[in-house]
């Protein structure tokens, strides 16, 4: 749907909706990807959701690390709600029209929840810093309330930022072509489609990732620096082997998520591939998302001994 605007002497047509391709350049596996994504969706809502379950039933992880993993799953879940159920309805009705405020409002939930977990990601590794560098004090500086503040922080300071860069993007005029190459609402794709000068709006793109991505980024690597520092000063093997055990989950998943969201949002706008872009996105909105409480349970034993205990339980 388009409206014919006159301003002057010129005449353009400004978008009132767009059309997200998503996987519509192989349309004779359209029904199979359908099933696959649908299977990934079920298998992050079942797997996140029995981490939420067992954090909060185990009195054994009742601790700050399970609060911060607990919070990070439900994120992981609101996250991938914004994407996915979408991309399953476009592959089932092959039609990708997406209306400017629905594209607006995924586009803004897609960056508030992303920023959310980058900075949920840095508060997680503030507490295996003072876990394993401050131990004796670990329980008076991580107490409940501390955690609540550092969730909440965590969920809400990105918000005014992110509407913000939403708002900015959309005060843009969209004319011309009204097929984004994309799955869902991102910067890089939308501001390929605005005809007027996106300068300022790419300057912003960058600015707002530095803070939400490399700024965090940089703190997770100085706690991550004290934290190896600490460990290797311990003499014995088994609380060195104990101390990396805890942070080795978290620490895959950092350089997992840091590293595509870096590539997707710092990279130079002319140095993007669409169809490059496209593929980081679905590693970082949909993969990651699906390995992430796998990396956490399977490398975690004391999840590992909550999901055998619930297990026990429930075959009685």
């Amino acid at each position: 749907m388009e409206n014919r605007l006159k301003t002057g002497n010129s005449t353009f047509t400004a978008m009132m909706e767009f059309v997200l391709l998503g996987f519509s350049d192989s349309p004779n596996i359209q029904w199979i990807l359908f099933g696959i994504f649908l299977a990934i969706y079920l298998t992050i809502l079942k797997c996140n959701s029995v981490i939420i379950l067992i954090t909060k039933i185990e009195p054994a992880l009742q601790t700050p690390m399970y609060f911060f993993l607990s919070n990070f799953s439900f994120l992981e879940i609101c996250y991938v709600t914004v994407t996915i159920p979408r991309m399953l309805m476009d592959l089932v009705t092959q039609k990708g029209n997406i209306s400017l405020l629905a594209c607006a409002t995924q586009m803004c939930f897609v960056l508030m929840f992303g920023g959310s977990e980058c900075l949920l990601l840095t508060v997680m590794a503030y507490d295996r810093y003072v876990a394993i560098c401050n131990p004796l004090h670990y329980p008076l500086v991580m107490n409940h309330k501390v955690c609540v503040q550092l969730v909440t922080a965590s969920w809400v300071s990105g918000v005014p930022v992110m509407v913000g860069q939403t708002c900015q993007v959309f005060s843009l005029p969209f004319c011309g072509s009204n097929t984004i190459n994309h799955f869902f609402c991102d910067i890089p794709p939308v501001l390929k489609l605005a005809c007027g000068d996106t300068f300022a709006n790419e300057i912003a793109v960058y600015v707002v990732a530095v803070i939400f991505i490399m700024v965090p980024f940089l703190l997770i690597v100085v706690s991550y620096g004290k934290i190896i520092s600490s460990i290797l000063k311990l003499s014995s093997a088994r609380g060195r082997a104990k101390a990396f055990s805890t942070c080795s989950s978290h620490l895959i998943v950092v350089v997992l998520f840091y590293g595509t969201a870096t590539i997707t949002y710092l990279q130079p706008k002319p140095n993007q591939s669409e169809g490059i872009g496209k593929l980081i996105s679905l590693f970082y909105t949909v993969l990651i998302p699906t390995l992430n409480p796998i990396i956490y349970t399977l490398r975690n034993k004391d999840i590992m001994m909550a999901l055998k205990k619930l297990a026990t339980k429930l075959l009685r």
